[in-house]
């Protein structure tokens, strides 16, 4: 697909299905999944290794933004990995590559403790410009948190228990969960709370695109939803607003073999309207969602609209351009006026 000029004097024509991401399009999550980010980076260095963050460090929101414009962190967990993985790069703490497996959580943070206990470091300042030009090189080497290690040219990757299962060895999906969840964290997982015991960020969200916009859509094509979100955690918002009606297709993690960018998530949520030979487009916010879209209209036209609400900001509307929007959406009304 072309690339077509950003504006709103451009229509898209034709279309029979329009696809949304559900994070930063249909649901403000900028209190929610984005400070659950936060939240859970503060967590695991304070209660894993002792650390704090010094209180002259730029605002850690918009450490992750880079990270969201630089591509290759749409899975929320893999940024958080990425982001505590940078934070402890420049902590004075040396690299580790070693990961120790165990068999529960307390042991694990054991385990970090003993080999944190002895460093005594200083609150962990970083820099902006520094992660920029880090992620820079990230974003060329389009590998997401696999190239962020590379980039380091260190691991620490002995410092972040990022994977595994969630009762054992995973603590940054654990804090993550926790955290997100709140009370129904033990209704998703089936298991106490360890690190937080609060209020469930999810509780946080907003409607961004309104019920009365999404009618009016409804009635000139169908709709779909092509999410990161895992089932469980797209259930919750899908009830909580109201917006099952409106959507004949819903897509999450759980139904999918590839994460975003790749194209998986879309191919499926087209698949699961069963239209011969539909012209589509999806709305997303971040660089992954753009080069999705791009992939997919590989094998469906597939145009790519960038939502990009609020004040304007530069870097990352040039982002989404550079990856492939071909229109720029600012306002949720916008839509009506730029498919038919």
């Amino acid at each position: 697909m072309n690339s077509m000029p950003t504006g709103n004097e451009t229509r898209i024509p034709n279309l029979d299905l329009l696809i949304f991401d559900m994070d930063g399009v249909l649901v403000d999550v900028t209190q929610s999944y984005r400070k659950t980010i936060e939240k859970t980076a503060r967590l695991y260095l304070k209660a894993c290794l002792g650390l704090n963050l010094s209180p002259r460090n730029p605002p850690l929101d918009l450490a992750i933004a880079r990270f969201k414009s630089a591509g290759g962190f749409n899975n929320d967990w893999d940024l958080t990995a990425g982001l505590l993985l940078y934070l402890l790069s420049v902590s004075g703490l040396p690299p580790s590559s070693r990961r120790r497996k165990s068999s529960t959580i307390p042991a694990t943070i054991n385990y970090l403790e003993r080999e944190a206990v002895e460093r005594r470091l200083k609150p962990v300042r970083y820099s902006l410009r520094h992660l920029s030009s880090l992620l820079g090189k990230v974003r060329r080497s389009g590998d997401g948190l696999k190239g962020l290690g590379k980039a380091l040219g260190g691991s620490w990757e002995g410092w972040v228990h990022h994977s595994g299962s969630i009762d054992a060895e995973n603590v940054v999906k654990r804090i993550f969960q926790e955290v997100y969840l709140g009370e129904k964290f033990t209704d998703c997982y089936r298991l106490p709370a360890h690190f937080y015991h609060g209020t469930g960020y999810h509780l946080r969200e907003k409607l961004l695109i309104p019920r009365s916009i999404l009618s009016k859509l409804r009635k000139r094509f169908r709709l779909a939803i092509a999410s990161g979100r895992p089932r469980f955690e797209a259930d919750l918002a899908l009830k909580r607003f109201r917006l099952l009606p409106y959507f004949d297709s819903v897509v999450t993690l759980d139904e999918c073999r590839f994460s975003k960018p790749h194209p998986d998530p879309l191919l499926r949520a087209v698949r699961g309207i069963d239209l011969p030979h539909p012209r589509c487009a999806y709305v997303g916010d971040v660089v992954d969602d753009m080069l999705a879209a791009k992939a997919a209209g590989r094998k469906v036209p597939t145009f790519a609209l960038g939502f990009a609400p609020g004040k304007r900001d530069r870097d990352r509307d040039n982002a989404l351009i550079q990856a492939g929007a071909d229109l720029l959406v600012r306002r949720p009304r916008e839509l009506l006026q730029l498919v038919s």
